[in-house]
């Protein structure tokens, strides 16, 4: 260590310590704009002048604080007559090309140039009072720039040339002055600009701004519109770099069925992907189910926490995703948790609902069965009916039921007919490999959404003939775009913009299903009634020998005489603080989570709903509520690199088998997972958002001034 002395005060900082970074260590602030803490030092901005005297002189020396090594000995004022001057007329020449209508400035409030202003006391009357010839540029994606309000300080070109290593940017003589902009005078796709918005982070006035794709967004809106807010950039990261190993590791920090994701996540995360805005977003789903089908190696196992035994004793009602994630933590937790599930088998609808062409069964029960093997006991055939009761042989009890019974449209003559069946008992029948032949030859699916199309997709695999009746439009069909599309490859008659009028036939015989088509229609929540407008003289009946209802579901526990807390008329469990829905029922100790408080929602909402009521339990239980963990440690070069064509890099579709043969082999995906070169071609696509969290806050000195 060496001494040098800062304005009358002693500091020890290591030899060869920049004077800037020694000051602002020793909690002595310097003003300046073109230094930051992850650039290399320039000194062109002259506001982080100093007065210096070094070891054997007696005259001082006006400096830049940011490009001076700090020597043993040295004296050094930061804050002397001439050094304020010198700063004012830097500041001045600044602010003779900068405009003054701060008020509609995006930076307003967060500007750095503004902090210094009223640090150094410079007029305001020295801003133009005009508009610069340079106007903004909106034509790229992401961002705009706005040359008025550019200062010239370099951060950015630096940052991309010398951080990122992309170089998309530099300084360009214009026909007035000096401008930033791409190389090519043109559009930053067109110079393999990479979009991770570094030049953004370290601007310190508005001339570079991120237009947002939802107001308040983060930086890393994938892993935010994650409902398990999931390290999304960093496993795909692992995956361009061959290591799908750590890529599995980072999911399961939050995932407890990362592979069930891979195959039937509802994929938000790709909703916010700010690849949206360049061209596609990075198909994250499919990156995710090929890490985890290449994850040989499974490094992860045995990692993370395991705490000690608390002899707390914890029942989960319902073994679906959100059950098996709250007890898989529970147990980590250190309490004894024992899964009671009235179904032969654990996973919910993961094993009793899903078809096998979306979700292969084999990869949902290895899943559950590293649950179960790290210490979570479990009850099949076993239903809860007075949950109440059961509350007394435990400490804490959770009701994550789901929504696992379906619903029949009442209304409809017909509906209680014995041939009539709800899609959510025939698709338990078919997870469970039972004879279906009761549906007859042709059968009537009523319902446009998921389960619907599950329903019809998996029956035309077995023979059937499938007509699937909805009463939205074709536009507005509920299920995916690509359910629609390969059902109707697979031979489902899909029949939108319908309205049922009866089932024909007898108690013991359907003949078929009478309908109309409908101009248009509107359901009204608060009632649930439908207002409908009908095409005259469009009445047909649908030839049947079968009907099932795919429309809704609920948790049937309004269906015993008395579950044990108390239930809206709709069954779901209400927290008597709120008069709604949540994580706290009427009787302490009793926690409810997923869809028994939801309604229907997708796997990814129920296993975030079974970590964030795992706290809530473990915090009752006395314990505090944390389950955060690190499988694998991060690594990230913010050298980014050159990488020719990159903003125009098409989006990486999965293979697709040939519709006929997925019919004939029924269980087989309807996708082939990426090969390597598929995987990484396509995770190259991705803009690493999450790496500008890692690029420093500069000292201001509105920060300095709050810790005085």
């Amino acid at each position: 260590m060496i001494q040098i002395t800062i304005n009358g005060a002693l500091c020890q900082v290591e030899p060869g310590t920049k004077v800037l970074k020694a000051a602002t260590d020793n909690g002595v602030y310097i003003p300046t704009l073109c230094s930051h803490p992850a650039l290399e030092p320039w000194g062109g901005c002259r506001m982080c002048v100093v007065e210096v005297r070094r070891p054997g002189e007696d005259t001082s020396s006006i400096v830049t604080a940011c490009t001076l090594d700090a020597e043993d000995g040295m004296v050094i004022e930061t804050d002397t007559e001439t050094v304020k001057n010198q700063r004012k007329l830097a500041m001045e020449l600044i602010l003779s090309n900068h405009p003054a209508e701060c008020d509609g400035c995006p930076k307003y409030g967060n500007c750095e140039l503004q902090s210094m202003i009223q640090y150094i006391g410079v007029s305001a009357v020295r801003t133009v009072h005009k508009p610069m010839t340079s106007p903004r540029n909106d034509e790229n994606p992401i961002m705009s720039h706005d040359m008025k309000r550019c200062i010239k300080c370099g951060r950015c070109v630096r940052m991309c040339h010398e951080v990122r290593g992309v170089k998309a940017i530099d300084f360009t003589r214009g026909k007035k002055n000096t401008v930033i902009v791409a190389p090519t005078d043109g559009l930053l796709i067109d110079s393999d600009c990479r979009f991770c918005t570094a030049c953004v982070a370290v601007c310190p006035t508005g001339s570079i701004v991120e237009r947002l794709r939802k107001e308040g967004q983060e930086l890393v809106p994938c892993q935010q519109e994650c409902p398990a807010h999931t390290d999304i950039p960093g496993y795909i990261r692992a995956v361009r770099e061959g290591r799908p190993g750590d890529a599995v590791a980072i999911m399961r920090e939050k995932l407890t069925f990362p592979l069930t994701l891979g195959y039937i996540c509802n994929h938000l995360c790709e909703t916010g992907c700010k690849r949206t805005d360049v061209n596609d977003p990075l198909s994250i789903r499919n990156l995710k189910r090929f890490a985890v089908e290449h994850d040989t190696e499974q490094a992860w196992k045995g990692k993370g926490f395991m705490k000690p035994r608390t002899g707390k004793r914890v029942a989960v009602v319902g073994s679906g995703p959100c059950g098996l994630t709250a007890a898989y933590y529970l147990n980590k937790l250190g309490h004894d948790v024992t899964v009671l599930e009235k179904r032969p088998q654990l996973g919910g609808p993961m094993t009793s609902g899903i078809p096998a062409y979306r979700l292969p069964i084999e990869g949902v029960n290895a899943e559950i069965d590293y649950i179960i093997q790290s210490g979570v006991k479990y009850e099949v055939n076993h239903e809860v009916s007075d949950v109440a009761a059961l509350k007394k042989d435990y400490d804490a009890v959770l009701v994550a039921v789901g929504v696992s019974k379906g619903k029949k449209l009442g209304f409809l003559p017909g509906a209680n007919f014995d041939q009539v069946y709800t899609a959510i008992d025939v698709l338990a029948d078919l997870r469970a490999n039972k004879d279906i032949s009761y549906l007859g030859k042709t059968v009537c699916v009523i319902g446009g959404g998921s389960v619907g199309f599950d329903a019809a997709r998996s029956l035309v695999r077995k023979g059937l003939t499938v007509n699937l009746a909805c009463i939205e439009p074709a536009d507005k069909i509920l299920a995916d775009k690509e359910d629609q599309v390969e059902g109707a490859e697979e031979g489902v008659n899909i029949l939108p913009g319908r309205s049922f009028e009866e089932i024909e036939g007898t108690q013991e015989k359907v003949t078929g299903l009478r309908v109309h088509t409908v101009k248009s229609s509107t359901y009204d929540r608060a009632t649930g009634k439908v207002t409908e407008v009908a095409v005259e003289g469009s009445q047909t009946v649908i030839p049947c020998d079968s009907v099932i209802f795919a429309t809704g579901q609920y948790t049937g526990l309004q269906d015993f005489e008395n579950f044990g807390i108390e239930l809206n008329r709709m069954g779901y469990p209400i927290d008597p603080e709120t008069g709604k829905s949540g994580f706290k029922t009427s009787v302490e100790g009793i926690f409810a989570a997923g869809d028994a408080i939801t309604g229907i929602s997708f796997v990814i909402k129920a296993i975030a709903s079974g970590r964030e009521v795992t706290s809530v339990i473990d915090k009752y239980l006395g314990g505090d509520g944390d389950i955060e963990e690190t499988l694998v440690e991060r690594t990230a070069d913010p050298h980014i690199g050159e990488f020719p064509g990159f903003g125009t890099l098409p989006r990486v579709e999965m293979d697709v088998v040939d519709p006929e043969a997925r019919v004939k082999n029924g269980d087989e995906n309807v996708y082939r997972t990426y090969t390597c070169e598929q995987a990484h071609c396509e995770a190259q696509r991705c803009l690493q958002c999450d790496l500008r969290r890692d690029i420093p806050r500069p000292v201001l000195w509105a920060d300095v001034a709050k810790e005085a």
